[in-house]
C-alpha cells in the first residue's frame, strides 16, 4: 500500500494532479482546496490513502496526515464516501470541520458539495464526540502538547477564541466546544468573545 509519495507536480486536472516520482507518474486524487496549493514543477510531499478495488487502484493525496484522518474518519458515517469526503475538505479546512462539529453547525458542513441537511446533520451528531480527532485536527495542538494545551484559533472567529480561552483555563477540549455551543445557541452567533467566554464559564460551573 502506498503511504506517502514524494516527487515533482507534473500537471494538475480538475480533482487530480500527476506526482512524478523519479520518472513514474502517479494520479493521485486532491481535494480542490489541496490542488490550489499545487504548482507545476514544485517538489511535493503527499500522504496518500489508497484505496484498491477488484477494477481499480485510486491514491487520494493530503497535504497533512491530519487531512488524511478526518478522510478516513468521515467515512465512517453512513452516506459518506470518498467523493463526498473529500468534497468537505476541499470546502472546509480540518480545524473548520472540528470547529463546525464542535459547535453543532450542520450548516457549515452543508455548504459542501454532495451534502444535504440530513446528512450535515449526521456528519455532526456521529462525530460530534470524537475527542482524539477533535483535538488533533480541530484546535491544532502543538508537537508533544496534551488535551488541555493552547492552541490558536482561527483569527476573528468568536466560538473558536471562546474555546481558546476555555481550553486555555485547563478545561478539556470536548468540555470547551459543549460549552460555548450552549452559550451560542442562548446568546445568538453574533455575541462578542467576551460575553461568550463569560457564559460558557457559567455553563461548565454547574
Amino acid at each position: 500500500m502506498i503511504g506517502k509519495l514524494r516527487g515533482k507536480v507534473d500537471a494538475i486536472g480538475e480533482s487530480f494532479c500527476i506526482i512524478d516520482v523519479n520518472g513514474v507518474g502517479y494520479e493521485v486524487l486532491c481535494s480542490a482546496r489541496a490542488l490550489r496549493n499545487l504548482k507545476i514543477g514544485d517538489e511535493v510531499t503527499l500522504t496518500i490513502d489508497t484505496h484498491v478495488r477488484e477494477d481499480a487502484i485510486r491514491l487520494f493525496g493530503f497535504a497533512s496526515e491530519v487531512e488524511r484522518t478526518w478522510f478516513r474518519t468521515l467515512q465512517n458515517v453512513q452516506g459518506v464516501g470518498s467523493k463526498v469526503a473529500l468534497g468537505l475538505l476541499g470546502t472546509l479546512s480540518p480545524a473548520e470541520i472540528a470547529y463546525a462539529i464542535a459547535l453543532g453547525d450542520w450548516a457549515r458542513v452543508e455548504q459542501a458539495p454532495g451534502i444535504g441537511k440530513k446528512l450535515a446533520q449526521r456528519i455532526v451528531a456521529e462525530l460530534k464526540d470524537k475527542a482524539p480527532a477533535l483535538s488533533v485536527a480541530g484546535l491544532r495542538l502543538p508537537a508533544g502538547a496534551t488535551d488541555g494545551a493552547a492552541f490558536a484559533p482561527p483569527e476573528g472567529d468568536t466560538a473558536a477564541e471562546a474555546m481558546s480561552a476555555l481550553t486555555n483555563l485547563g478545561y478539556q477540549p470536548v468540555q470547551a466546544s459543549a460549552a460555548v455551543a450552549a452559550a451560542m445557541k442562548e446568546l445568538g452567533e453574533d455575541v462578542d468573545t467576551a460575553k461568550l467566554i463569560r457564559r460558557g464559564l457559567k455553563e461548565l460551573a454547574r
